[in-house]
């Protein structure tokens, strides 16, 4: 499966040609750099590394920086492996933008914006005591979670308990997004509808 690494860069709208509203995301895709191919005989299995968007070489690492120098790179902020490319990649290739065109069916993957820690209510679309509900010694109580469930058994909570916790930062993939624009020359790629994550957070389209 082709693709490659791109950052967000927000969101726009644009009017298709039969006069609709679009709602659009851009992302900034590639140019990426081949810094290393896996295949069977070698490594169990054949896959595409891909680097994307340039780093300082104080902040990389002896080991990495020989690692991009077999490709004949410069050092990369983000290395993405991708199996089963279509095209027959070597060391050193550049992949940009253009490996996509309008009307193509894209899945885009990223980080979800982090929330901190939440409660139920948030968190899991509890609805709370409320307001009209209030009964006896129900004082301040509105977005509590309420019952755990059994006490002396099994005397502990069950795991997958919808509780308050940490919310967001997952890894999240939205699939059939189509490609409005590809603006080859500014290496941008515009999708219609929203993409997961912040602006400036990597993500990776796929084909």
């Amino acid at each position: 499966m082709s693709g490659i690494i791109g950052k967000k860069i927000g969101m726009t709208s644009i009017f298709g040609a039969n006069g609709k509203y679009i709602p659009c995301t851009i992302i900034e895709a590639g140019p990426c750099v081949v810094t290393q191919v896996k295949t069977l005989e070698k490594d169990g299995y054949a896959s595409v590394q891909l680097s994307f968007d340039e780093k300082k070489e104080k902040h990389t690492s002896s080991a990495m920086q020989g690692h991009f120098a077999k490709a004949s790179t410069t050092p990369k902020r983000r290395l993405v492996e991708f199996k089963h490319f279509e095209d027959q990649k070597n060391l050193g290739d550049t992949v940009t933008v253009e490996l996509f065109a309008e009307g193509d069916f894209v899945d885009v993957a990223g980080t979800s914006k982090g929330k901190g820690f939440q409660g139920v209510v948030k968190r899991h679309n509890f609805s709370g005591v409320g307001h009209a509900n209030k009964s006896h010694g129900q004082h301040d109580r509105e977005r509590a979670p309420g019952s755990l469930g059994a006490s002396s058994w099994p005397s502990r909570v069950f795991k997958g308990m919808r509780m308050a916790g940490r919310m967001g930062g997952n890894s999240v993939k939205i699939q059939n997004l189509q490609v409005v624009k590809v603006l080859a020359d500014k290496n941008l790629l515009i999708v219609k509808g929203s993409v997961v994550g912040a602006k400036g957070s990597y993500v990776t389209i796929e084909k």
